[in-house]
C-alpha cells in the first residue's frame, strides 16, 4: 500500500509533497475513527522496549530525527506513528526562510535524499508556542538546535544559548548541532577552541536550571578518525552526556546517481542508504574508543529493522530515522521494534 502511495508522491516536488502529507496526517489525527485505525496499524506498546537513555525512560527506541518537524507542528500526528520520541529543529533564535528553492532532491537509485535547507524554521519562539499546544505530554522531545545565518561564528555561542533558555523548560534533551552542511562555515564550530567553548557555556547554564536536561553533540559523517578522537576529549571534558552519529555527508563517492544528475542538483547534504556504513563505522569506532562510556544516539541510513539491530549492537542505544521513514512509510518504526521484541525471545 505505501509503496503505491509512494510512487504517486514521489512524482512531486520533494518539499511540497513532505508538507502535503503532514497536514494530511494531521487531519487523520483529528478524526476519531481514522486515528484509532491509524494507530492500531503502527503503534507498537510493549514494556519490554522500554529505554533507558540519560535518566529517560523511552516507551520504545525509536525516533523521529530532527528536520522532519522543524517547528513542533505535527508532534501529536507524528506520535500516532509509534515513535518512541521526536526530536524537532533545527531551531534558531530568529525565524529565516533558509535557502532558495528547490533545495530537497530525491535519489531514488540510492534511496537517498539531497538536501540545502539550511535550517528554515519560523524561530525558537514559535516553536516554544507549538510545544505549549501540543496535546501528547507524554512524548518525549528534543530539540535540536543552531544559529542564525547571519550570525557569525565568534557571536554563535548567544544564538544557541538563546534557544536553550527558551526551549528548557519544554524539552527533555537538547542537541547541538554544529555539523550541518548547508549553513555557511557552520562545521568550523566542530573544530577544538569553538566547540569546546560552546559546549563548556551550555553546561554551565544547564547545571543552574531546577532540572538540568541532558545535551548531546550531533556529529557529521565527514570526520576523520583523528577528528572524533580529538571531539570525543572535547565531549568528555566539558561533561556533554552522548553524541547523535551522524548528521548528513558531503561526500559523493559510491553513489549510483550520476554525476550530470547531482551537478545539476548541487551543493547539499545527502542522506539515506549511502550513509549506513559510514555511521555505524563511527559509533563502533567511538563505543571501541571509549569502553561503552560514551551514550550514543545512531541515525543515518536505517531503512530496515536489520539496519537498526545493527547500529544498536554497535553501540548506540537508541536509534532515529528521517530519509528511511520517507522510503519505507510508518511500517518502518514497527517492523524495528517488533524485530526487537523478536530478538528478546
Amino acid at each position: 500500500m505505501y509503496k503505491l502511495l509512494r510512487s504517486i508522491l514521489f512524482s512531486f516536488d520533494a518539499e511540497k509533497v513532505h508538507y502535503f502529507v503532514m497536514r494530511l496526517l494531521k487531519i487523520i489525527h483529528g478524526i476519531g475513527p481514522f486515528r484509532f485505525i491509524f494507530r492500531s496499524a503502527y503503534v507498537v506498546e510493549d514494556r519490554r522496549l522500554e529505554t533507558d537513555f540519560l535518566g529517560l525512560k523511552f516507551p520504545n527506541p525509536v525516533g523521529l530525527a530532527a528536520g522532519f518537524d522543524k517547528n513542533a507542528q505535527y508532534i501529536d500526528a507524528l506520535a500516532d506513528c509509534g515513535f518512541g520520541f521526536i526530536e524537532i529543529g533545527t531551531v534558531t533564535p530568529k525565524s529565516q526562510p533558509g535557502n532558495d528553492k528547490p533545495r530537497l532532491f530525491r535519489l531514488k537509485a540510492d534511496q537517498a535524499i539531497l538536501n540545502r535547507m539550511g535550517f528554515n524554521n519560523d524561530g525558537v519562539e514559535s516553536a516554544v508556542l507549538s510545544l505549549k499546544k501540543r496535546k501528547n505530554k507524554k512524548m518525549l522531545i528534543g530539540g535540536n538546535i543552531g544559529k542564525n545565518k547571519w550570525t557569525s561564528n565568534e557571536d554563535a555561542k548567544k544564538d544557541y544559548l538563546d534557544c536553550f533558555c527558551a526551549l528548557h523548560p519544554h524539552v527533555d534533551y537538547f542537541v547541538v548541532n554544529v555539523s550541518s552542511p548547508n549553513t555557511p562555515n557552520l562545521r568550523a564550530l566542530q573544530e577544538k577552541e569553538p566547540l569546546q567553548d560552546l559546549l563548556q557555556t551550555l553546561y554551565d547554564h544547564n547545571q543552574i536550571q531546577s532540572h538540568p536536561k541532558p545535551i548531546l553533540l550531533k556529529i557529521a559523517p565527514d570526520l576523520s578518525d583523528s577528528q572524533i578522537d580529538e571531539i570525543i576529549e572535547i565531549v568528555q571534558t566539558t561533561h556533554t552526556d552522548g553524541l547523535i552519529v551522524s548528521n548528513t555527508t558531503i561526500s559523493r563517492e559510491g553513489l549510483h546517481a550520476t554525476d550530470e544528475v547531482l551537478e545539476s542538483l548541487g551543493a547539499g547534504g545527502i542522506s539515506g542508504k549511502p550513509l549506513t556504513a559510514r555511521s555505524t563505522a563511527m559509533i563502533k569506532y567511538i563505543h571501541q574508543k571509549t569502553d561503552g562510556t560514551l551514550p550514543m544516539i545512531a541515525v543515518g541510513g536505517i531503512h530496515s529493522a536489520e539496519d537498526a539491530i545493527e547500529k544498536l549492537k554497535a553501540g548506540a542505544t537508541l536509534v532515529q530515522v528521517y530519509t528511511g521513514f520517507i522510503y519505507e512509510g510508518p511500517t518502518l518504526i514497527k517492523s524495528i521494534n517488533r524485530a526487537l521484541l523478536q530478538n528478546l525471545n
